[in-house]
């Protein structure tokens, strides 16, 4: 009965229309950045950054480089924009149109509504980073061919990795995308539980995208550094330990358990303000 209930509050997410709009601002996005770096020097600064690292840019500037570059710029200024206003309105909005009287005098409890609606929500979430990484990486190989390797450097993280084969390059991306899909459940849980307040779908989105922005903003202060793995966006940035060469695991499980624990939270939070709300008046 929940995989029915499931099935049917996935289908009702897909049925209105701002749920594609992270779909089709991703493919142009996607489409505008490998037309940049095809026909024009836009190839420079990747392949002068492989070099000056001591490899050949023939071999690591490739489809698998440009979809790692995609999914690490991309996902966390533009994704979350989408995750934020998809779970901010999935029981706001239902409010706000008077569905929820109708559904709640049904024989099912408020926490198997909330259940099904967030397991909704995390399956978005978590399907939608594939089908970044799925296109971003087709268009990748149409503008440069789907030979060569993997590099990975990010600053931030201190990761810095090199995949020769086309293979181990390609899987590490996809458990690199596993990895941001499980992170970025947890942007779309802050809205979620804001969505089960009293408050507007828009409402809903603008705060949860406030709070990412500020954490982020603040984990960029020099004198915050000592505080860094308490930042809700730096432990979401841990996915990038999945694409080291020999994948530190009691850092990866340390990053989950801790987004973990505040999905939990979050969600607990919302049933709590959702439980005490009147829909009968």
């Amino acid at each position: 009965m929940f995989l029915h209930q499931l099935y049917g509050e996935i289908r009702k997410l897909f049925a209105r229309p701002r749920t594609y709009m992270g779909y089709g601002a991703f493919l142009i996005m996607e489409l505008v950045i490998v037309l940049v770096y095809k026909f024009t020097d836009g190839q420079y600064y990747m392949r002068r950054l492989i070099e000056r690292n001591g490899f050949e840019s023939d071999i690591y500037f490739s489809s698998l480089s440009l979809t790692f570059l995609v999914m690490l710029f991309s996902m966390f200024l533009l994704g979350s924009i989408f995750f934020a206003l998809v779970a901010g309105d999935v029981v706001a909005k239902e409010n706000e149109d008077g569905n929820l009287r109708l559904v709640l005098a049904r024989p099912i409890s408020r926490l198997r509504l909330l259940l099904v609606k967030y397991t909704a929500v995390a399956v978005y979430t978590f399907t939608f980073v594939f089908f970044v990484g799925l296109t971003g990486y087709l268009m990748a190989v149409m503008a440069v061919g789907w030979q060569g390797g993997l590099f990975i450097a990010e600053q931030k993280m201190k990761v810095f990795a090199v995949y020769p084969e086309w293979g181990d390059g390609i899987a590490r991306l996809a458990i690199g995308a596993a990895g941001i899909g499980v992170s970025m459940i947890t942007l779309s849980s802050l809205a979620f539980m804001f969505s089960c307040f009293r408050i507007k779908p828009a409402a809903a989105t603008i705060v949860t995208l406030a709070i990412l922005f500020v954490d982020m903003i603040l984990q960029n202060f020099p004198f915050f550094q000592p505080f860094e793995h308490w930042f809700i966006t730096w432990r979401m940035s841990c996915w990038l330990y999945l694409m080291e060469k020999s994948i530190s695991w009691p850092k990866i499980i340390e990053a989950y358990v801790f987004l973990g624990g505040l999905n939990f939270t979050f969600f607990m939070v919302g049933l709590l303000a959702f439980r005490l709300r009147d829909f009968k008046t």
